[in-house]
C-alpha cells in the first residue's frame, strides 16, 4: 500500500455485460429498506451513461468529478443534460430534477493516467433546477475522512443493478494514501460518485466519494476523494457561477493505457509491476 497503483482500464459510468454482484451487497428494493437512502440517486448523463450522487443540500448534489467528462472527446458535458434520479428504484424516482450548474475540484484534471491529484481532486457540486424539498428525502451531513481501522459503508448503483442502489453497510478504512482515502468497500461500473458513509455518530455522514476501483496483492478495494477543505471552494465556485461550465477543459496526455468498452467513468487499477 505505500506504492501509488497505475491504471489499468476505465471504471465507466455506463453498465456493461452480466456480472455478479460483489459480496456484502444489498439491495435496497423495497420503500422500507431504501427510505434512509433516499437522497442518494442515478446521475444519467445525457444518455451517455450514469454515476450515482447524493444530495447535501436540497438543492446540490455531490458526486465525482471524472463522471462529468466524455471519454471519448475529453470534453466537459453540458450539465443541463445531467439528470439526477433521487431514490431510482425499479423505474421510479422520489424526485428528479435537471442540473442547471456543475463546479469542479480546481486541481482537478482528467485524463487516463490515475495518479494521487486526480483521485484526491475528483470531486464536482452540481446545482439542480430547483430544489428537492421532499418530507421523505433528507440531504446528508458531510465531515472530514475517517481514521484508519474505522468502519464505513457505500450506496450505489452499478453493473446489474442500475434500477435499484445497493448497500453495503460494513468496509473498513486501509489508511490513506497521499490524501486518498483506501477502502475495502465494494464497487463497479456505476458506482463513481457514490457516497462513502461513516455511522460513528450514529448517523450516516458522508466522508469521502467514490473515484476508483483497483486491486492490491489481489485484495479489491475502492479508491476515495479527500473532501477535506474542498467542498467550500466548491460552495464558493457555485455561488458566484452564471454560466454552464466553471472552467475551460484540460488538455489530455497521450497515454498507452488500455481502455474498456465504456464511454466514462473511473478507472479499474492495479499494483504497479
Amino acid at each position: 500500500m505505500r506504492r501509488w497503483v497505475r491504471a489499468a482500464a476505465l471504471l465507466g459510468c455506463l453498465a456493461t455485460s452480466a456480472a455478479a454482484d460483489p459480496q456484502g451487497l444489498r439491495a435496497l428494493e423495497t420503500g422500507v429498506d431504501a427510505g434512509a437512502w433516499e437522497a442518494v440517486g442515478r446521475l444519467n448523463i445525457g444518455g451517455r451513461g450514469f454515476c450515482t450522487g447524493a444530495l447535501i443540500a436540497p438543492d446540490i448534489v455531490l458526486t465525482a468529478a471524472h463522471c462529468l467528462f466524455d471519454k471519448r472527446s475529453g470534453a466537459q458535458v453540458d450539465p443541463t443534460g445531467i439528470e439526477f434520479l433521487a431514490g431510482w428504484r425499479k423505474g421510479r424516482a422520489a424526485a428528479h430534477r435537471q442540473v442547471k450548474h456543475a463546479a469542479l475540484h480546481k486541481d482537478y484534471t482528467y485524463g487516463d493516467v490515475v495518479a494521487p491529484e486526480r483521485v484526491r481532486y475528483d470531486l464536482a457540486l452540481l446545482r439542480l433546477v430547483r430544489p428537492i424539498r421532499n418530507t421523505t428525502i433528507t440531504p446528508f451531513e458531510t465531515a472530514p475522512h475517517p481514521a484508519k481501522g474505522a468502519q464505513v459503508g457505500v450506496v450505489s448503483y452499478g453493473r446489474d443493478r442500475a434500477e435499484a442502489p445497493s448497500l453495503q453497510e460494513v468496509c473498513e478504512v486501509l489508511g490513506r494514501q497521499e490524501g486518498v482515502l483506501i477502502t475495502t468497500c465494494a464497487v463497479d461500473f456505476g458506482s463513481s460518485g457514490a457516497p462513502i458513509f461513516s455511522f460513528a455518530s450514529g448517523a450516516a455522514v458522508i466522508v469521502s466519494v467514490v473515484s476508483a476501483k483497483a486491486e492490491v496483492e489481489g485484495q479489491n478495494i475502492a479508491l476515495g476523494t479527500d473532501l477535506s477543505g474542498a467542498l467550500a471552494a466548491l460552495h464558493e465556485t457555485l455561488a458566484r457561477q452564471n454560466r454552464p461550465f466553471v472552467r475551460a477543459v484540460p488538455a489530455l496526455r497521450q497515454t498507452t493505457i488500455e481502455e474498456s468498452r465504456s464511454s466514462m467513468g473511473a478507472r479499474f487499477i492495479r499494483p504497479a509491476q
